[in-house]
């Protein structure tokens, strides 16, 4: 165990801040997202909504903008209720939550979850694909801010980025394997229960994990990486980081509530639909502090809470920021005695009843949205496009891959991870661009950039 007190501002290059730098260490991290390319692709990614269907809806890269800021207010809220945050939890810096929030996305690939399955199942043989994995491959590995340890964030950083701490090795579950859909078509489809990555981080990126958890005990390091086994399915992790737990929040918050937003405004999600998903028994909490202090308009129920958030953009506005205040203020910090270390026992937390809602917003979310016909023709299609680009760039990398694609392919002696690397990195556009220069007859110009 580390005792150094600098231990989490460290940096696996061993570099330090410049004496004329008048930042801290925190902020030389928050600006390293914000320049990574990593970061301005997800102006690209699909969040939910695939990107221009309509210029109102969410992207990856807006998603973690409001991440960012719903992390900042659970921080301001703690703050405000902890007269003596170090006696109650270990405290964190607004700009250390908002590099994790900001970072927590970049690894997810073009099409949403969907992109996510089709590169699983493009890598089974080759330790699988996970976004949340590769966010921090991409971290320790491909960002150009250093020579071999990528964007060289400080330890406590990375160590908010860890969602899942155990290798992928200890989870995965070898009887599940990513295939094609059994059926009665001429038509390949994947399976998306067996496409279904375990929640881990990649085998390769272990010694990454080892400095990040270097400060730890090695009691506190085993118990961190407790795992949990599930009959027929990937075994799960379960701790998270006390940085990584309020990360973890705000991402639902923003998943549960923002992306309603938007399904709301482009009719994905009607009323009599939301009434059915969230009835007011599981909107007690809210319906309490509503009833304290009423919405715009005086709105104190649940009717009236239906009402605005289907009344006009302004009433809607307003109830979806009365839904983020309530739940972001209900955050308390749970301390876990298993651990010695403060970054470990704290864990940032919901009451049953503020969790409840949060469930149910994101049940509807995923009911109404993500699992509606009109989604699932995107996430079928872009699955479709994901496996072709990727089968077809390994079937001939000599002859499909760009220059510098190339030298690193070649560099790793034809390792399925740097093409992986490539497919995952691209855009929406930049997928279906190289889909159509591929296969599209009439599509492609000698001088489109791929």
């Amino acid at each position: 165990m580390i005792d150094d007190v600098e231990a989490w501002t460290a940096r696996r290059s061993g570099s330090e801040r410049h004496a004329d730098d008048a930042r801290g260490d925190h902020e030389i991290d928050y600006a390293r997202i914000v320049h990574s390319g990593a970061f301005r692709r997800l102006a690209g990614k699909t969040q939910i909504l695939a990107i221009g269907d309509d210029d109102f809806h969410r992207t990856r890269l807006t998603h973690s903008l409001e991440v960012a800021q719903v992390a900042d207010g659970v921080l301001q809220q703690l703050r405000r209720r902890f007269s003596n945050p170090a006696a109650a939890w270990p405290g964190a810096h607004g700009a250390l939550l908002g590099t994790v929030s900001l970072a927590h996305d970049l690894g997810h690939p073009p099409f949403g979850h969907g992109g996510e399955l089709a590169l699983n199942y493009c890598m089974s043989n080759a330790e699988g694909f996970e976004g949340n994995a590769q966010t921090l491959r991409i971290l320790a590995r491909l960002e150009g801010f250093s020579r071999g340890f990528g964007a060289d964030l400080t330890r406590r950083a990375m160590l908010g980025i860890l969602k899942y701490p155990a290798p992928r090795s200890r989870l995965v579950d070898p009887a599940v394997i990513p295939r094609l859909h059994e059926g009665q078509t001429m038509i390949a489809t994947l399976d998306r229960t067996s496409c279904q990555p375990p929640k881990a981080y990649y085998d390769a990126e272990g010694d990454v994990v080892e400095w990040i958890l270097a400060p730890f005990s090695s009691s506190d390091q085993d118990e961190f990486a407790r795992i949990v086994e599930r009959s027929g399915r990937h075994s799960k992790t379960t701790h998270k980081s006390f940085d990584c737990s309020i990360m973890d929040l705000a991402d639902d918050i923003a998943y549960g509530v923002h992306d309603l937003e938007d399904a709301v405004a482009l009719g994905l999600v009607t009323e009599p639909g939301f009434r059915e998903r969230l009835p007011a028994s599981a909107c007690g909490a809210l319906l309490g502090a509503m009833s304290r202090r009423p919405l715009e308009g005086g709105a104190r129920d649940y009717d009236g809470l239906v009402d605005a958030l289907f009344g006009d953009d302004l009433l809607r506005k307003k109830a979806i920021g009365r839904l983020v205040h309530f739940l972001l203020s209900q955050v308390d910090v749970e301390v876990d005695g298993r651990f010695e270390h403060d970054l470990l026992r704290h864990r940032a937390v919901l009451p049953a009843d503020a969790q409840c809602l949060l469930d149910g917003l994101q049940g509807l979310v995923v009911h109404e949205v993500i699992e509606s016909a009109r989604v699932q023709h995107l996430e079928f299609k872009g699955q479709r496009m994901v496996v072709s680009v990727f089968e077809a760039l390994l079937s001939d990398p000599s002859r499909l891959l760009s220059p510098n694609v190339l030298a690193a392919y070649e560099r790793s002696g034809g390792g399925m991870r740097i093409l992986c690397d490539h497919v995952a990195s691209m855009t929406d556009a930049m997928l279906l661009r190289t889909y159509e220069r591929l296969f599209s007859p009439r599509m492609g110009s000698v001088f489109d950039r791929h």
